[in-house]
């Protein structure tokens, strides 16, 4: 099936005026593009694979979070390809293509919302709509070099978005310019204007970022000097994550593993990682087994198996899995308090080259999920930031926030972004 535009961004064309000929609306002029996941009236909702849009009836209603940034006065010009079923975070899609990144041609977008974040990385939109349960927006936000929101789980309503795991499941977005993402989520989170709050703390996880593969000097060393500048060194505090997490987290001592299986890990956070990955599986088979036995779709060869061995799993006793998420979010709210903020390396190193070989990807995806599964698992708001590129490849760097803190955090994304890019601009110089 050909791609059909620029990039390999979009599946499908259209216009969808904004409901409001206003100027004075904060979308006003802007234009967008949703993921293929997202209802929109008129239209099959495609999921990234033909056979689901073959055996579904188009959409009688617009997903509220569609409509929400059309009465905010954007355009709408299309859906974009992404991840069949929303099950894989590189971005390729055999039925559709695999949109091209436009920071790296030869590597993978990230998915599995990869035509949003390409279709604002290439320029084509001023901002995008996908969704974030595993790391959706996150990934591919990093790997295409622009800005990519995860907010607080049920702050926004999924309504009219094909359910993956309702436990994690988010609306989330990217944009090239923080002004933009910060009014596109004062519209869907339904914000009114506040001025910004200096954060208390920042707290740098240096066992984290012995996942990543970038070298500090274009990681902490960025941020730090960018925090230094604007609100003085004191504020920032160094943590082992991975030790509070064992320590604060004690359920999730259940999804340790045994041996030496994660010595190139954190154990705690390969342990946060397992049981959201189970919990996830358990409730995409609820949702989406009787169609998928049904039917036997057409399934990517890298997803195929995943996909099944999701819907043949055993019945899971979910009780543990909650008491992991509730004592992380507890313990990551002491943690941060009302202004804190975590750092993070968004994923641990560059995006994988196109059609990379499933052993090679086996440890960076483990270290990826550790890192990605601490927002997923607690709730809490991630903002996705690049860094400008480290051998020609892009480099980005994450904050956390606790939950219910996003416009807070939207409001530190542009306080900072131009400082952190002029820093950026200077490490890229020195260590390239």
């Amino acid at each position: 099936m050909a791609k059909t535009s620029e990039s390999g961004a979009f599946v499908e064309k259209f216009i969808l005026p904004p409901t409001s000929s206003s100027q004075q609306l904060p979308l006003s002029g802007l234009t967008f593009a949703v993921k293929d996941i997202f209802d929109v009236d008129g239209y099959v909702t495609g999921f990234g694979n033909p056979d689901w849009k073959r055996t579904h009836s188009a959409a009688t209603l617009t997903a509220p979070a569609v409509l929400d940034v059309l009465e905010g006065g954007a355009t709408c010009v299309g859906k974009t390809i992404m991840d069949e079923m929303a099950y894989c975070i590189n971005g390729e899609n055999i039925h559709y293509g695999t949109p091209t990144n436009p920071c790296a041609p030869d590597r993978v977008p990230g998915g599995s919302s990869s035509g949003s974040a390409v279709a604002v990385g290439a320029g084509l939109v001023d901002f995008s709509l996908g969704s974030d349960t595993g790391g959706s927006v996150r990934v591919p936000a990093s790997y295409c070099g622009i800005l990519g929101f995860r907010p607080s789980h049920d702050a926004i309503s999924t309504s009219g978005v094909i359910p993956m795991a309702q436990s994690f499941d988010t609306v989330g977005w990217f944009a090239r310019d923080p002004a933009v993402l910060n009014r596109v989520g004062r519209v869907l989170l339904h914000l009114p204007n506040v001025n910004p709050v200096r954060p208390s703390q920042i707290f740098i996880p240096e066992d984290c970022f012995s996942l990543s593969s970038i070298p500090s000097a274009r990681t902490t060393g960025v941020l730090i000097k960018s925090i230094e500048k604007l609100f003085g060194g004191s504020i920032l505090k160094h943590v082992n994550l991975g030790d509070y997490v064992k320590e604060k987290v004690p359920s999730s001592h259940h999804f340790l593993a045994k041996g030496n299986d994660h010595a190139y890990n954190i154990p705690s956070l390969a342990a946060l990682s397992s049981s959201m990955r189970l919990l996830q599986r358990y409730e995409f088979k609820k949702n989406h087994a009787e169609w998928i036995t049904t039917v036997n779709p057409n399934l990517g060869p890298r997803l195929s198996e995943r996909i099944w061995d999701a819907v043949r799993s055993p019945e899971e006793n979910t009780g543990v899995y909650r008491s992991v998420q509730t004592e992380l979010r507890a313990a990551l709210t002491d943690l941060l308090k009302d202004e804190g903020i975590l750092v993070l390396p968004t994923v641990p190193g560059d995006p994988p080259k196109l059609q990379m070989d499933l052993a090679s990807l086996e440890v960076f995806r483990a270290r990826a999920f550790s890192l990605l599964s601490i927002a997923g698992v607690s709730g809490f708001c991630q903002v996705s930031i690049p860094l400008g590129m480290h051998n020609n490849l892009p480099v980005s760097i994450s904050l956390l926030a606790k939950h219910g803190s996003d416009a807070f955090l939207l409001n530190l994304v542009e306080v900072l972004y131009d400082t952190i890019q002029e820093e950026a601009g200077f490490a890229e110089k020195f260590t390239n």
